[in-house]
């Protein structure tokens, strides 16, 4: 198995609403697999979508026959940007005609800072790959620098340890200790997830790396 550990810096303010508390609208330290998936480009969305839906057990599942997996992303140096923003009332576009009144309110996005950085791990079990140097995330498509170190990792027997990074519950077999949960669209994800299972090992430049093995794009019945 190939590890491709990943350290992406961000070069511009990285906005998505992980949580919205009143008029405040906050970015959190983690990035979703899925999320970081469809920046790679290891996963293409159709350009028109009619149904204005997310497909992602259809845009995500062949990673599973190719034996590639992106991990979730967690902040290793994390600042942060509070920017305000103002708008208008927008009657006119319902009624059809201009409100009495205007009335601008507003509104406070906490944004990551640039320079922040991010970890996370690409699996490939049959391919090399080609990742890109540049990606853009969130909702300003924001620029960022894409770094990475090759590893070949090795397999272990069952034991209990800890996963050094994030962990999409969805993705793997559970038989958990211990973990803090991370509340973010569109699944949850975990984090210093304690738990039995086989392991991919390996030693980076930035440490031990250690992930549970058959990590899969995984979706219940049901729910695209």
């Amino acid at each position: 198995m190939h590890i491709y550990l990943c350290t992406l810096t961000f070069h511009e303010n990285l906005f998505y609403a992980t949580r919205e508390v009143g008029r405040l609208y906050e970015t959190g330290r983690y990035l979703h697999n899925y999320a970081l998936t469809y920046a790679l480009e290891l996963a293409v969305s159709p350009y028109f979508n009619n149904v204005q839906s997310p497909r992602y057990a259809q845009d995500l599942r062949p990673l599973n026959d190719r034996g590639i997996y992106v991990t979730p992303a967690k902040g290793i140096q994390i600042t942060y940007a509070l920017n305000t923003f103002k708008y208008a009332s927008n009657k006119y576009h319902v009624e059809m005609k201009p409100g009495r009144t205007n009335t601008p309110t507003f509104g406070r996005a906490k944004e990551i800072a640039p320079e922040s950085v991010f970890q996370f791990a690409v699996l490939s079990e049959k391919e090399e790959l080609d990742l890109p140097y540049w990606l853009r995330m969130g909702l300003w498509r924001s620029k960022a620098e894409l770094q990475h170190e090759v590893v070949e990792a090795k397999r272990t027997g069952v034991t209990w340890n800890q996963a050094t990074l994030p962990l999409n519950p969805l993705d793997f077999a559970k038989n958990l200790a211990t973990f803090d949960l991370i509340s973010m669209p569109p699944s949850s994800i975990l984090d210093n997830v304690m738990l039995e299972s086989e392991w991919w090992t390996a030693v980076t430049s930035q440490g031990q790396i250690r992930l549970p093995v058959n990590l899969s794009y995984t979706f219940p019945e049901g729910r695209s």
